[in-house]
């Protein structure tokens, strides 16, 4: 009887582990906030100002400037994080992917074109104006385009984690080493395409 509890609380044990190990959202913490190692607990700690000069500045080309636990500490177990997307007439956010957090993106300036694929590979686009708010569901491809040549665009996303990720398909797929003939047959190509799209994005 007493190996049969063993074992059972052995499996159990081993779920829990399992499962914690594979979530893939922030864990939630057990304090009001998580207090960044030789920081005063202060108003300071709470206050990031690396977006200050950003708004108002000229576009010259596609800028994101991120605002995750990384750059900002005391996201620390919030669950939250923020990026604002500067675009260029004729810009693009490249298609990409978030896998830890949903990214609900706000129109703050000019207008975009932007699109998700669902796991059907159906495709759902908006254009969004100032003021428009659109929803990028968990883990999906997506995309955001400034079709305008001569009006700059920006929006302000907002994440579900204080680290929701960026895999961008372009870069993932071309520039991380997957062989050419793999991609070549992969995207039913050529291996000569394959490294006119690799040379481009080096460049």
């Amino acid at each position: 009887m007493a190996s049969f509890l063993l074992k059972c609380v052995l499996v159990v044990v081993a779920f829990s582990s399992i499962s914690s190990m594979a979530q893939a959202s922030d864990p939630d913490i057990l304090s009001d906030f998580i207090v960044p190692a030789g920081s005063a607990i202060d108003g300071n700690l709470f206050t990031f100002n690396g977006t200050r000069d950003i708004f108002g500045s000229v576009i010259e080309k596609f800028k994101v400037t991120k605002v995750s636990k990384a750059e900002f500490p005391s996201l620390d177990g919030q669950s939250v994080s923020l990026a604002v997307l500067q675009f260029p007439g004729g810009g693009v956010n490249p298609p990409h992917t978030h896998p830890r957090a949903a990214e609900l993106l706000f129109i703050v300036q000019g207008s975009l074109e932007v699109g998700f694929v669902d796991t059907t590979n159906k495709l759902y686009t908006q254009t969004l104006q100032v003021g428009d708010l659109f929803v990028f569901p968990k883990g999906l491809v997506h995309y955001q385009y400034n079709s305008d040549w001569n009006k700059s665009a920006t929006a302000v996303s907002g994440f579900g984690s204080a680290n929701a990720g960026t895999v961008s398909l372009p870069t993932t797929l071309f520039s991380t080493g997957i062989d050419d003939q793999i991609l070549a047959t992969s995207f039913k190509s050529d291996v000569a395409t394959i490294q006119k799209i690799k040379a481009g994005l080096s460049s």
